[in-house]
């Protein structure tokens, strides 16, 4: 266990349900899908998917800068902008070299890189942007933050697949403790939603194939989940030392008590059926919080509603938690947002601890038979939770899990 507590004094986040943390946690407890057809993707064999929606993402980032970023760098900043705002923080005022940003990417431009691609093969070199590079790689946009932030400390920008906003934020974590930063803006971003992208997914068997009902396809837990729903956003975190944050005036939205971190090293893409890495990983959190099993108030799941990831979930949680603690998974409602799926869930599990509310989980009704898991389904759950711990799983068989206690 660790002596120094880790306070959360700022949130942002762009998803599927809004443009920001408010409007992403009144549709997480509304309990729907955001799911929708997309003309964009018209013609792959999976054409729905939950976007980013109901902003101007250029004209709220302003200036020339926009053109030499993908949607994911725009994305990941406005995040940014908005948690260094609700910590009442000011870029202009702060000192730079004591702050760090991390932030987790899994793929990076590559709606960029397609078009770019298909400029070089109908009009030649000349038609490929200069910027091309800059634009298309994971790191732009921690880049790019830093760069907008004016912070001078570590940049970091971790992949562990669908683990890596959970990664940043335990990295950050780290840099806290071991004094390299006084302040760390950490999240993560990803913005995929394209025919390549969806088609590849869909050609791996990893996509719902409910084109006829895509509000209903995300199932996290259902009995006849068949696939996960390719989704888009980011949110990022301001996380300080506890001390340092109350002695500025400022109370923390909650703790992060502990983070740890595993790898299955078994298969690129399915989890180990037993969940044994992932199990590894949050034990590697509740010893960093100083807590058991039992002082788990809530289980912030990953949820995916894959056949493969929610029976290792499923069996993971019953083994882990023999309490039945109350269990949410974001992703019915948002869709799957890749990279940036652990940080808008840390998001999720910060604001259950301030406003004691557990979102539902969208489309079920009731666990499949073999779960013996207490889901939150149909409406919120009021419940003042102290401690919640968050899941995030990725291909490659990274498992993060993070520990929050109420402020």
């Amino acid at each position: 266990m660790t002596e120094m507590t880790v306070a959360v004094t700022g949130v942002g986040a762009l998803t599927p349900a809004g443009p920001d943390v408010r409007a992403f946690w009144d549709g997480l407890c509304g309990g729907r899908s955001f799911a929708r057809t997309l003309p964009e993707l018209s013609g792959t064999p999976v054409d729905f998917a939950c976007a980013v929606e109901g902003i101007d993402v250029d004209a709220v980032i302003g200036g020339r800068s926009v053109w030499r970023m993908a949607r994911f760098a725009k994305l990941a900043l406005i995040a940014a902008r908005q948690a260094v705002a609700d910590a009442g923080l000011d870029p202009l005022t702060w000192d730079g070299g004591r702050v760090g940003v991390v932030l987790g990417v899994g793929v990076g431009g590559v709606s960029v890189l397609i078009d770019n691609a298909r400029k070089l093969d109908a009009d030649g070199p000349q038609a490929v942007s200069p910027l091309l590079v800059p634009m298309m790689i994971p790191n732009a946009a921690a880049g790019e933050v830093a760069i907008a932030l004016r912070a001078k400390g570590p940049s970091l920008a971790p992949a562990t697949a669908c683990a890596s906003g959970a990664t940043a934020i335990a990295v950050a974590k780290d840099l806290l403790a071991t004094g390299q930063c006084d302040v760390v803006v950490a999240g993560g971003a990803e913005s995929v939603l394209t025919p390549l992208v969806m088609t590849a997914f869909a050609r791996m068997g990893a996509l719902s194939r409910r084109t006829d009902d895509p509000g209903a396809a995300s199932r996290p837990f259902a009995g006849d989940r068949d696939g996960f729903v390719l989704g888009e956003g980011a949110a990022m975190l301001v996380l300080e030392r506890e001390a340092e944050a109350r002695a500025r005036g400022r109370v923390p939205r909650a703790l992060l008590a502990g983070a740890g971190s595993s790898t299955d090293a078994y298969h690129p893409t399915a989890p180990q059926p037993e969940g044994l890495g992932a199990q590894a990983a949050i034990e590697a959190a509740l010893r960093d919080a100083g807590w058991s099993a039992e002082d788990v108030g809530h289980v912030n799941a990953h949820g995916t509603s894959t056949p493969l990831n929610d029976a290792m979930e499923g069996v993971l949680i019953d083994r882990v938690y023999p309490h039945r603690p109350p269990v949410t998974a974001p992703k019915g409602a948002l869709g799957h947002t890749l990279a940036a799926a652990g940080a808008i869930e840390a998001v999720a599990g910060v604001l259950t601890l301030q406003y004691g509310v557990i979102p539902p989980i969208a489309n079920l009704d009731a666990p499949a038979l073999e779960f013996d898991l207490d889901c939150v389904v149909k409406e919120p759950r009021a419940q003042q939770v102290e401690t919640v711990v968050s899941h995030s799983f990725g291909f490659g068989g990274h498992n993060v899990a993070l520990a929050f206690r109420r402020a």
